[in-house]
């Protein structure tokens, strides 16, 4: 039986990977694209030795690691490098994926998927859950987590897809703005309802 796949993605200090981890906890296979970008890019992939091609050997650490930092400077001031930089990582990103979802078992399978709604990536999902809060309160998080300004956090929000275009995309929605119980009860209903209707679409 091909298992229910259940697309999980939020703002920025959403509580998305809270909810991934709740989600883990109940035995649910969770596949998470951060991940696997993480592995496409490792020491001896062809990701990163494409990388090192087209971004030259400044992004490559001492130990042979992609210097993420210096990576990132470069595709956040210049869209034609970040769509070069996607034009390598995202198709192994979603081979990669696509691999370890049909070598998960489950009723059920949470993908976690950060970007989901910037990249428009939804075609192999069933559903989509978004993990959402005031804007307000992730400025608050992303503050006390990264130790930077106001400023500095709304500049990383507005980068993002806006709280609306994620809503909009959302078949289910977790509102995290209490504490971990009141998120656990809500991964919990979802858990019966994701497998209710895993087992009602049948082998």
């Amino acid at each position: 039986m091909t298992p229910l796949r259940v697309g999980l993605t939020g703002g920025i200090a959403s509580g998305k990977s809270t909810v991934a981890r709740l989600f883990a906890a109940l035995g649910v296979p969770v596949i998470d694209s951060d991940e696997i970008a993480r592995e496409v890019v490792a020491p001896g992939t062809p990701g990163l030795a494409a990388i090192r091609e087209r971004f030259g050997p400044a992004v490559i650490l001492a130990d042979g690691q992609l210097d993420r930092r210096a990576l990132r400077a470069i595709v956040f001031a210049d869209a034609t490098a970040r769509h070069a930089l996607e034009a390598i990582t995202h198709p192994a990103i979603r081979e990669l994926m696509a691999r370890r979802s049909a070598e998960a078992d489950g009723a059920y399978q949470i993908h976690a998927i950060p970007l989901l709604v910037e990249g428009s990536r939804r075609s192999h999902l069933d559903r989509v859950l978004v993990v959402d809060c005031p804007e307000a309160l992730q400025v608050l998080r992303v503050m006390a987590r990264d130790q930077v300004t106001a400023a500095a956090a709304r500049a990383v929000l507005a980068a993002q897809a806006t709280r609306a275009q994620r809503l909009a995309a959302a078949d289910d929605v977790i509102v995290n703005d209490g504490d971990i119980g009141a998120l656990r009860d809500h991964v919990e209903t979802l858990h019966r309802r994701y497998r209710a209707a895993a087992a009602e679409r049948g082998p």
